[in-house]
């Protein structure tokens, strides 16, 4: 009896330690299990995208698909190509009535309207502070995407300006390269009238109801047609004060070359028929479209007018990328954007080269495209020179309305270039014309 009861005992005892044993591999199993790293969970869905221009911002979105799609097959891309217009026309429409369905996951926007959009449509935009590294940018590119100390877009292209010239025409007036660094309007004009008294060229191609080099000379001195908060500054801006007079200098020199709409400006300088032209660096392409004059182009830095604070360095155009808040596919479109155009170094030497495309992402501006010399530019490293100056921009408040202050200072110009209207005068018409208009 009791050599049966101690051999139950020892079975139990055998049983329990069996138990307790395939309870201890399997609790080790689950622990290896549980500290093998997981491997992300692979994207999937459709980013949509609106924007304008087949040979710039839609060639180069292409570009930045195709990279992400590297890393990520299984998102799919809709880029819609529209005009300019019919963007700005769809989106405000859309975001105006309300409706969600039919809306892009990321939109190109001009930096020019960035805050009518952005103040109009609260919570229409993604907030992407702390998700992008904004300090990689350009500051001023930063500032037009910012309210309420909260930032919403991606910074892409530089409107960032230059002077670029004809070194034969200002050799024969007797200039050197050095002489057309950092000099002001004043100066820039009495260039002008030597050039065209030694070789019978105009200085500028110049549209009289063109506001693009007024934008060019205010964003110079950090000023604009609104303050910081946004209130109309016309009347009593000094900035904009010198560079209507510096318009009226510049018609009344007789260095200028009349031109209307696009085709004529850049006719003016690709024919020969001028010596310089003043604006952004997009222009590039334009300007090496004419081949022959390969070694005869130089860039110094943007004239300044003469007011306190203003500098060697401007802007004229520029867009950046919003995220849609209701976007089906918001988190891709960002972790998108911020892959590769918050982060993709021979992404933007890539489209400088092909596009002439010069980004506001400033560690890319180390690289070999940046540095590289140009012969068409006589073997200046000019975008080693642009992006020098893009860190020089002043950042300015483009308010809501700067195309309609635009067309109020350019409608009473004629009446300033004729006399009829001191500058004072015409500014304080010109203010009353906006404020009737926009209604403040």
């Amino acid at each position: 009896m009791k050599k049966r009861m101690l051999s139950i005992l020892l079975v139990m005892v055998l049983a329990v330690s069996l138990l307790a044993g395939c309870g201890k591999k399997e609790t080790s199993s689950n622990q290896e299990q549980q500290q093998q790293p997981q491997a992300p969970a692979e994207k999937t869905g459709k980013i949509t995208i609106w924007a304008w221009d087949p040979n710039f911002n839609i060639a180069i979105m292409n570009e930045a698909k195709e990279r992400y799609q590297k890393e990520n097959p299984k998102v799919e891309f809709e880029i819609v190509e529209m005009a300019k217009a019919d963007v700005e026309q769809k989106l405000h429409t859309m975001l105006q009535s309300g409706v969600k369905d039919g809306l892009p996951d990321i939109v190109l926007i001009e930096d020019y309207n960035a805050q009518k959009y952005l103040q109009s449509y609260p919570g229409a935009f993604a907030d992407l502070t702390g998700k992008i590294d904004h300090s990689k940018f350009a500051n001023y590119k930063v500032s037009l995407m910012t309210l309420d100390g909260k930032v919403y877009g991606v910074p892409f292209d530089s409107g960032v300006s230059g002077f670029f010239y004809r070194t034969d025409y200002l050799a024969q007036a007797g200039y050197k390269p050095e002489d057309l660094n950092n000099i002001t309007w004043d100066k820039f004009i009495e260039i002008g009238k030597k050039v065209k008294a030694k070789t019978g060229k105009a200085m500028l191609g110049f549209g009289l109801d063109d506001g693009g080099l007024m934008r060019i000379m205010l964003q110079s001195a950090g000023q604009w047609y609104f303050d910081k908060d946004g209130n109309v500054t016309v009347a009593n801006n000094e900035a904009l004060k010198e560079a209507v007079a510096t318009y009226k200098k510049i018609v009344d020199a007789g260095i200028i070359k009349k031109t209307s709409g696009w085709n004529e400006w850049v006719a003016a300088f690709n024919k020969g028929d001028t010596a310089s032209v003043v604006t952004g660096v997009w222009i590039v392409g334009s300007v090496k479209a004419e081949a022959s004059q390969s070694g005869k182009w130089a860039v110094a830095p943007t004239p300044k007018l003469n007011v306190s604070g203003s500098v060697n360095a401007s802007n004229l155009g520029g867009s950046s990328w919003y995220v849609l808040e209701n976007g089906k596919s918001k988190d891709i479109a960002i972790d998108f954007l911020n892959k590769i155009y918050a982060g993709d170094n021979d992404f933007y030497q890539k489209i400088l080269v092909d596009r002439g495309a010069v980004g506001t992402y400033m560690p890319a501006q180390g690289g070999e495209a940046y540095s590289k010399e140009d012969a068409f530019f006589g073997n200046q490293k000019v975008y080693t020179d642009f992006s020098g100056w893009i860190g020089n921009i002043p950042a300015v408040n483009y308010g809501l309305y700067t195309y309609e202050a635009d067309a109020a200072i350019m409608a009473v110009m004629p009446d300033v270039y004729s006399g009829k209207l001191t500058v004072d005068a015409a500014l304080k018409k010109a203010e009353d014309q906006l404020k009737n208009q926009i209604g403040k």
